[in-house]
C-alpha cells in the first residue's frame, strides 16, 4: 500500500477502513485505551498499543484498535521486528466495532483464533455489546461475568471490566472495578511473577 493509507490484510484480502465518527468508534475507542492503560501503568513487562500493525504471517497484517502483550522476556509471543512492527500473536486484542462487525466476527475473530491471540475483545457499539472471547483447547468461547458481574481476563490477572459501566460511558466507575482489580491477589501474584 502506498505509504500512510491504512489498510488490513485478513485472510489474503484487503480492507480498507471507513471514516471514523466521533459517538461511534473515537469516544468509545478512547475510554478502551485508557483502562489497558491504567492495567498496564501498574503491571510490569505488559506492553499495550493502539493501531499498531500485528503481522500474523504471509495472509494477515491487522491494526487492532487496542492490545495487550506479554514482554518477549517473561514468555511474550509478539516481537517488535526490525521495522518497528508487532510480529507474531500479542496476547489480547480488543475491536471497537460499528460499520466493522461482521469483520470482527467474521474473518478478523477465525484469524486471531488461528493465530491463538489468547483473548479478544470486541465491542459493538451500535448493539450496545462487549463480547468477550478466550482461547479454549484452539477455540474462542464467550467469557462469562463472575458472579460479581464483571468480565475478568483469564491471561491478565486484574484486568477487570464492568462492561455496562463500559457501555454507558461511566468511565470513573469502570476505573474504579479496575482498581479493584490491580489490588487483587491474583494481580499481586501475577506482578510478582512478571518481575522474578
Amino acid at each position: 500500500m502506498p505509504a500512510h493509507t491504512k489498510a488490513e490484510l485478513i485472510e489474503g484480502v484487503v480492507h480498507m477502513s471507513s471514516p471514523v465518527r466521533a459517538k461511534r468508534h473515537a469516544e468509545p475507542h478512547n475510554d478502551l485505551a485508557g483502562w489497558l492503560t491504567m492495567y498496564r501503568a501498574f503491571t510490569p513487562n505488559v506492553h499495550a498499543g493502539n493501531n499498531a500493525t500485528v503481522r500474523l504471517g504471509v495472509d494477515h497484517e491487522v491494526q487492532p484498535d487496542e492490545l495487550l502483550y506479554l514482554d518477549p522476556t517473561v514468555g511474550g509471543h509478539a516481537l517488535i521486528d526490525a521495522d518497528d512492527y508487532l510480529s507474531g500473536a500479542p496476547e489480547w486484542i480488543g475491536e471497537i466495532a460499528a460499520s466493522s462487525v461482521s469483520i470482527d466476527l467474521g474473518a478478523k475473530l477465525r484469524v486471531y483464533e488461528r493465530n491463538q491471540i489468547h483473548e479478544y475483545l470486541v465491542w459493538r457499539v451500535l448493539d450496545q455489546e462487549i463480547d468477550w472471547f478466550f482461547l479454549q483447547a484452539g477455540t474462542f468461547e464467550r467469557l462469562a461475568p463472575s458472579p460479581d458481574g464483571y468480565l475478568k481476563s483469564r491471561v491478565f490477572p486484574g484486568l477487570w471490566l464492568d462492561a455496562q459501566a463500559m457501555i454507558g460511558g461511566d468511565m470513573a466507575r469502570v476505573l474504579q472495578v479496575l482498581q479493584a482489580g490491580l489490588a487483587s491477589p491474583e494481580h499481586r501474584d501475577f506482578v510478582a511473577r512478571l518481575q522474578a
